[in-house]
């Protein structure tokens, strides 16, 4: 009985990996190593509470106003979550000159 609470434990904190908090950034392209970011940065998001409410705009192109940005040259994508979503951020950042 204490294996099997033992294994069903490990399997549950296993499984809630980053519910708690999740904080992460990833890229919005495929060819990385010809990557080249630009001078100029811009960032934009949207924020959620409870899947229920939400407010902001994470478009590139509304990054790409708040760095002063013509010409795009990259993006990434930033998430950050608290308690499984309770409440929720997702940035767009763009690269360009």
């Amino acid at each position: 009985m204490k294996k099997a609470l033992l294994c069903f434990s490990s399997l549950a904190c296993l499984s809630l990996q980053s519910c708690v908090l999740t904080n992460i950034q990833v890229p919005l392209d495929t060819d990385l190593q010809n990557t080249e970011l630009g001078e100029k940065t811009g960032e934009s998001s949207f924020q959620s509470v409870l899947g229920l409410v939400s407010w902001g705009n994470a478009g590139t192109q509304a990054a790409a106003a708040d760095g002063g940005i013509t010409t795009l040259t990259h993006a990434d994508q930033k998430i950050f979550s608290v308690l499984w979503g309770v409440y929720y951020r997702q940035s767009t950042v763009v690269y360009g000159n």
